[in-house]
């Protein structure tokens, strides 16, 4: 535990009595005093502010735009030269069979690409940019800026009041704006299916400005443990449990941030690692497909639950990847892979817990509708 990094908000989590573990080498909060329960409910109902800065923000610059999308399409099998400047998009790193190496999000900032992958996976995706983009491309960790994220349906509200012109923003849209005296890179987004930012801020005044956003009576900090919670209900994968590199896309239900460019038929069809595997499964459609799950009665069932098609005998035919219970819901939920044939709404199936097997039906993605800003 001694050797676990701290962000530059750890002093304020401890001051405010946060549970701290360990999470991608990082002291992390899992919780506050008010408890998962309490964050989560907050957060869909008014506005949760999240540490984030333990992930990944790298630039991508050094050279004209159009070589810099160029050279990332290289990488990843998304629209990278079609997206305007002042938006983000969502994307996949991919190994040479299609696999997902991690999930990402890119921004378009005029003369360079601004890029925030997993912590887990930030070494690595790091290396593996410098590797295929170096030197007509210069990739540069960024080391200074701590990252925030501020979710809910009062969060335009709370940053308006910091700088009126965030309400103007539409999902997905990134700028650099003044916020509590400091440049911030803006973009509106999130990962708990709310209307949301993150915000990146120089390090030194990180903790100022998470203070002044707790100031406000609508905010609340929200810890690891909610954070799971709120994405579980989404239908948003966490990378190294709902997708990871044995996964391909379709597989994934992450066909949609394939845009048609890349696509076989496409003008830029192709030319990312996994190619050949990745096209053909969505034109022939994958053996298994990740759904969701709700398991009937009260009891929840979590990741590595093995699931069956009979309530004796057979095979093993899936396993949960991710499950909890969903606040918002009122009860368990889960995501998990299953056979194409067995991946319909309202299917039922059994999931094996401590020797019996219990019923849980297959049910349509996100447990609870997004509340984006178009």
């Amino acid at each position: 535990m001694t050797d676990l990094k701290h962000t530059p908000l750890h002093a304020l989590h401890v001051e405010l009595g946060a549970r701290m573990v360990g999470f991608a080498g990082y002291d992390m909060p899992v919780q506050f005093p008010d408890g998962i329960m309490a964050e989560h409910s907050h957060t869909r109902q008014s506005a949760g502010l999240f540490d984030v800065s333990h992930m990944g923000q790298v630039i991508l610059s050094g050279a004209p735009m159009a070589d810099i999308a160029a050279a990332f399409e290289t990488l990843v099998p998304m629209d990278v030269a079609g997206l305007p400047e002042g938006r983000q998009r969502y994307g996949l790193f991919l190994n040479d069979e299609g696999g997902i190496l991690d999930d990402l999000m890119f921004a378009n900032r005029g003369d360079h690409l601004y890029v925030v992958v997993n912590a887990a996976c930030k070494d690595a995706d790091i290396a593996r940019m410098k590797a295929a983009l170096e030197p007509a491309v210069s990739v540069t960790p960024v080391t200074d800026r701590a990252l925030l994220a501020l979710q809910g349906p009062a969060a335009e509200a709370v940053l308006a009041g910091l700088n009126p012109s965030v309400a103007e923003m539409a999902f997905m849209d990134v700028a650099t704006l003044e916020l509590d005296g400091a440049d911030c890179w803006i973009s509106r987004s999130g990962y708990t299916g709310e209307d949301g930012f993150e915000i990146s801020v120089p390090e030194h005044h990180a903790e100022s400005l998470a203070r002044t956003l707790l100031s406000n009576d609508a905010v609340a900090p929200i810890g690891l443990g909610a954070r799971d919670s709120l994405r579980l209900e989404a239908g948003l994968c966490l990378y190294g449990h709902d997708i990871d590199e044995t996964t391909l896309p379709a597989e994934a239900g992450l066909t949609w941030a394939i845009q048609k460019v890349r696509r076989a038929g496409g003008d830029r069809a192709g030319g990312f690692p996994g190619a050949e595997a990745v096209l053909g499964q969505i034109a022939s459609g994958p053996d298994r497909k990740r759904v969701g799950l709700r398991p009937q009665g009260r009891a929840p069932m979590r990741e590595g639950v093995a699931l069956f098609a009979e309530t004796e005998g057979g095979e093993q035919i899936g396993a949960i990847t991710s499950g909890g219970f969903g606040p918002s819901v009122g009860g368990p939920v889960a995501m998990g892979y299953l056979p194409a044939d067995l991946a319909t709404p309202d299917t039922t199936v059994y999931g094996e817990l401590r020797g019996k097997r219990l019923p849980l039906t297959v049910a349509k993605l996100p447990f609870v509708t997004a509340n984006f800003k178009r």
